[in-house]
Formats: C-alpha cells, sequence, structure tokens
C-alpha cells in the first residue's frame, strides 16, 4: 500500500457559488525524520481558518508540528518492521487508523495497539509509532496548535 490519496477541496467562484477548486491524487509524499511516508493535505497558519481561496498550503514547508494558532491534516503510512520515532509536539493530534494496525508507544513500558477504524485523542505526550505487522499502516492525522504546558515534566525528554 502507497500513499495514493485523491484530495478534494472546494471553495466559492467570484459569484459566491460552490466550486471544487482542487481535486487529484495528491504528489507530495515525502518522508519523515522517522523515516516513515507521509501527504500533507492541508495547514491552517491561525485559528481562526482563513476559509477564502489563496496557494495550496499542501505544498508549504512544514515541520511535524503546525504554526502555534495553525493545523495540519497529513496522512502517514508505516511500513512493516519500523520501530518507534519517539517525539512530542505542543498540539492536540487527532488519529485515525485508515487500513493496518500500529502500536503507539508512550514514554515507560506503556504502549496501545490501535487497528483499522480506532481512533486516538493525543495530547502533547511522548509518543512514538511502530509498525509490528507484516503489512503497511495508514493513520491520518489532524495536528492542532496547544499551549505548551507549564509543567516541567512534559519537557523532559
Amino acid at each position: 500500500m502507497a500513499i495514493n490519496i485523491r484530495r478534494i477541496v472546494t471553495d466559492h467562484d467570484a459569484d459566491g457559488k460552490a466550486i471544487v477548486s482542487f481535486d487529484s491524487v495528491m504528489d507530495n509524499v515525502t518522508q519523515l525524520r522517522s523515516g516513515n511516508s507521509n501527504s500533507v493535505l492541508w495547514m491552517t497558519e491561525d485559528t481562526p481558518a482563513e476559509i477564502e481561496g489563496g496557494d495550496d498550503p499542501a505544498y508549504a514547508s512544514l515541520d511535524i508540528e503546525p504554526p502555534e494558532r495553525g493545523s495540519i491534516f497529513r496522512i502517514i503510512e508505516l511500513m512493516p518492521g519500523k520501530e518507534a520515532y519517539m517525539h512530542r509536539t505542543d498540539t492536540i493530534d487527532y488519529a485515525i487508523v485508515l487500513a493496518g494496525e500500529c502500536v503507539m508507544e508512550l514514554d515507560g513500558d506503556d504502549e496501545v495497539t490501535m487497528y483499522t477504524g480506532d481512533v486516538l485523542v493525543q495530547r502533547a505526550t511522548w509518543h512514538g509509532w511502530a509498525n509490528r505487522s507484516d503489512a503497511p499502516c495508514q493513520i491520518a492525522f489532524v495536528l492542532i496548535g496547544g499551549k505548551t504546558p507549564s509543567n516541567d515534566i512534559h519537557m523532559q525528554k
């Protein structure tokens, strides 16, 4: 399974009528520091988000995190045998396993196996994604910029 995502984005024409402004298979598949493939589908700079036309933000240069008050919508593909890349972001993340299975490892010995259709709300914790199965796993993520925790325990790694 390779990342092959058709993305459809709506907008308005000059008369205010709803239109489709983008409808194509995403060709911006890149490799993250973890070695996993990903495609950014959309990104916002601020909240409330700009909803009028403009350039396609899916092609902006990004790291893992969105801008402080922004968001990122991406799909990641974890290949079989991929070890967890431990990290944390100052974000609230919504994750949905689209296909396959994976393990979310937390610092310490805690881990959770997730299967197709499972969802996760991640709140700025140390974590990593491992694929211990023999098939790729695709996960959709929406990361929303969050407040940096004031408690130093969140910053220990």
